[in-house]
């Protein structure tokens, strides 16, 4: 339980700080920050796994949280200028 949550205040850490890096997104609550962050990490934990950067079992670390949410960010920016 304790778990959790040190990954819900990582998370909206780690989307406060890319909200604050990038310049779209600041129209978000604290908990669509807190599930930005918490996707950044999955996503740059993922693709640490792939390239070989981190193992089975590992985490990705709070800056690549922040730019897997950055990277969120920009793809969400991207889908809403096409439609």
């Amino acid at each position: 339980m304790i778990g959790l949550l040190y990954a819900c205040v990582a998370g909206l850490f780690a989307g406060v700080i890319a909200r604050i890096f990038y310049p779209g997104g600041k129209d978000m609550t604290w908990l669509n920050t807190m599930f930005l962050g918490l996707g950044g990490g999955f996503l740059a934990g993922m693709i640490g796994r792939l390239t070989g950067w981190y193992g089975a079992g590992q985490g990705a670390g709070l800056i690549a949280s922040v730019l897997g949410a950055m990277l969120i960010l920009w793809f969400l920016g991207k889908r809403n200028e096409v439609t």
